[in-house]
């Protein structure tokens, strides 16, 4: 079933009482991951928004499919969603069977019951606090007004996002997203030292951070304040 233009504009006057606070943001959030399973007729739909140490965690899902996605590209530490989080654009997947770029996961993602996934990172000033994202069960290929649908849908989760952090009420789920920015800030760092140092990719870099926390059992950013720290006192 494809998305018209029609099915989106009503989903989003139907969501338009969000903007203007009418629910707990938490309650809005699973509001959206249930209208966005609804329009877009796939086998599940899910937010997921990022810790301290990066691991998306779901926050709202509408199939239990969704809650593998989490566990599995925690573990395997790749996936669509890892991707479009960490390189800060849409991801889509059609069918994992055929797609090489994630191969652990993808491997038991379609052992768990999903073969496409198409993710869309929720911006946050010039950074990603999470993704929304639709799986399917079949092979399936992302039109692109799938595409500009799931962009309308991140960017109305944006401003809720938005709306809580800049909020004077904290939340546990603002005070978990405001330690990711914090935590982002000096990951990134940590990358750069490490692609001038190395001349690897950005990917490689976090890829090398990421092994070292999880050899080490430390937290990412305490791993990654160590390299910062440590190119400093090399060029001071």
């Amino acid at each position: 079933m494809s998305v018209s233009v029609h099915d989106v504009r009503h989903a989003l006057n139907e969501l338009g009482k969000l903007r203007f606070g009418e629910m707990r943001v938490e309650d809005a959030m699973h509001h959206i991951v249930q209208t966005t399973h609804t329009i877009f007729s796939v086998d599940g739909a899910g937010l997921m928004l990022a810790d301290v140490d990066h691991h998306l965690l779901n926050t709202a899902v509408s199939d239990e499919r969704m809650r593998h996605l989490e566990e599995l590209q925690i573990r395997h530490g790749e996936g669509p969603c890892i991707a479009a989080f960490e390189d800060k654009e849409l991801v889509g997947a059609e069918d994992l069977t055929q797609d090489q770029r994630w191969p652990s996961f993808s491997q038991h993602a379609v052992a768990r019951g999903v073969r496409a996934v198409l993710a869309s990172p929720i911006p946050y000033n010039q950074d990603a606090v999470g993704v929304v994202a639709v799986i399917s069960g079949d092979r399936r290929p992302w039109a692109p007004e799938a595409e500009l649908a799931l962009l309308a849908f991140t960017d109305l989760a944006a401003l809720l996002i938005a709306s809580m952090l800049l909020g004077e009420q904290q939340t546990e789920l603002a005070a978990q997203l405001q330690s990711a920015l914090n935590s982002r800030a000096v990951i990134e760092q940590a990358k750069g030292v490490l692609i001038g140092q190395q001349g690897i990719s950005a990917h490689a870099a976090y890829v090398q951070l990421r092994a070292q926390a999880r050899a080490e059992r430390r937290k990412l950013a305490i791993v990654a304040a160590e390299v910062v720290d440590s190119a400093v006192r090399t060029d001071s």
